[in-house]
């Protein structure tokens, strides 16, 4: 008898569909590799966030409720955002919480994780010959605990780490300050741009300092700040989402 497959809703952020679509493509083909049924819901807009940060989250339930009627028939939801899916799984309270509601919330996963966690892999048969700095953002790391923190004494542990160490010829490059934030907080970035912009250039200094060729992580939102910045300083660092990496064979 076969064995049923998983059916996957993929969520894809307003952001990384507008701006970054090959992290989009890359998460729907390392999905497909890994035996998921992917199904890209055409109806899918904005889960909410941007508004429910600003502090208007009564506006946003119109935006969270087409999310649920989007979404609610899929065993899974999986986006390559951090921050996007915390929102989901933590901010979908406003709503009344119908069954649906409550399977939506349960049900939605970061792609690390659901790579990890549900589908019990590591080792996907990706190749990737350079040095890489990996930001962990802090919606995964301390919102998701998709790993450990350094202000808090325990065993260590992290998702990405382990999806990453398993590519080919990747040279994971320890930092000195693994989990600072990059100072991007949504819009935060734009009330508070001189802390936003200092924190960011803190810590492409610290992958430039640990002789990274590459700096990645889960969450573009992040990823497209730490650009910025070193796109305007024209740094020697490329800037890519884990998704591109997990789905390189060079």
């Amino acid at each position: 008898m076969n064995k049923k497959r998983i059916k996957v809703g993929l969520f894809i952020p307003c952001y990384i569909n507008q701006l970054y679509p090959q992290v989009g493509i890359a998460t729907l083909e390392l999905l497909e590799k890994l035996d998921v049924d992917v199904v890209y819901p055409q109806g899918q807009t904005c889960c909410g966030q941007p508004l429910g940060n600003s502090g208007y989250e009564e506006d946003s339930k119109g935006i969270c409720n087409h999310f649920v009627e989007n979404f609610k028939t899929y065993d899974f939801i999986v986006g390559p955002s951090g921050s996007c899916i915390y929102h989901i799984k933590q901010h979908f309270d406003i709503l009344e919480q119908t069954p649906e509601v409550q399977k939506v919330r349960a049900n939605a996963y970061e792609l690390c994780e659901f790579i990890v966690k549900i589908l019990g892999k590591t080792d996907l048969g990706a190749s990737f010959p350079y040095k890489v700095g990996l930001h962990k953002s802090c919606h995964g790391l301390r919102g998701l605990k998709l790993g450990s923190c350094s202000e808090v004494q325990g065993e260590h542990y992290s998702t990405e780490e382990d999806l990453l160490s398993c590519v080919k010829g990747l040279e994971l490059m320890s930092l000195n300050r693994k989990d600072e934030c990059c100072g991007f907080g949504g819009t935060f970035a734009v009330f508070e741009e001189a802390i936003s912009a200092k924190m960011g250039k803190d810590r492409v200094q610290d992958h430039l300092d640990s002789d990274v060729e590459v700096l990645t992580g889960a969450d573009h939102s992040c990823l497209m700040h730490l650009e910025g910045i070193v796109n305007r300083n024209k740094q020697p660092l490329k800037v890519m989402h884990i998704a591109e990496i997990l789905n390189s064979t060079l």
